[in-house]
């Protein structure tokens, strides 16, 4: 199979979510045929659901697709390093391989603070390949978390 980035649609999912208000995260998975299964950017604030992070959803979205709990084979394309909850549904899934965009020092979970992956109860590890898109995400985040700043609207 002929390798393709999906980190341009997980940046679309990205400002597509900042355009709703939500924090600029965006994912996309795609099966181990190369199809898009599911695309998502994060939805809390919309759906009032600590737990719709752009990952989960689209990971919820792909399960039910495919009639799965589990996803081998997947690839998840996601603009911001996940969070420890995303990177447990991640292994919980038994995604292949986890592409990121920018790393999270303050709130990831792969690369920082809890590093699920790495964690000896982890069940199933991904490959992960970081740095994928990373400044336009950086960007983005950025660019929305200083206008919330100006508006006066930041409440995380």
């Amino acid at each position: 199979m002929k390798f393709a980035s999906h980190m341009p649609q997980a940046l679309e999912q990205a400002h597509a979510a900042a355009q709703r208000g939500e924090v600029p995260v965006g994912a996309v998975l795609v099966g181990a045929d190369g199809r898009v299964l599911a695309q998502a950017g994060n939805r809390t604030r919309e759906w009032s659901d600590p737990t719709a992070h752009a990952e989960i959803v689209a990971i919820r979205e792909a399960c039910r697709l495919l009639g799965s709990e589990r996803l081998p084979g997947a690839r998840l394309w996601v603009t911001l390093e996940p969070c420890p909850m995303c990177a447990a549904a991640i292994s919980a899934a038994r995604i292949q391989v986890l592409y990121y965009g920018a790393d999270d020092p303050r709130m990831g979970g792969v690369r920082h603070g809890a590093r699920v992956f790495d964690h000896p109860q982890c069940h199933h590890r991904p490959e992960v390949i970081d740095g994928i898109g990373a400044e336009e995400s950086r960007l983005l985040l950025r660019q929305f978390f200083q206008k919330r700043r100006v508006d006066g609207r930041l409440h995380d």
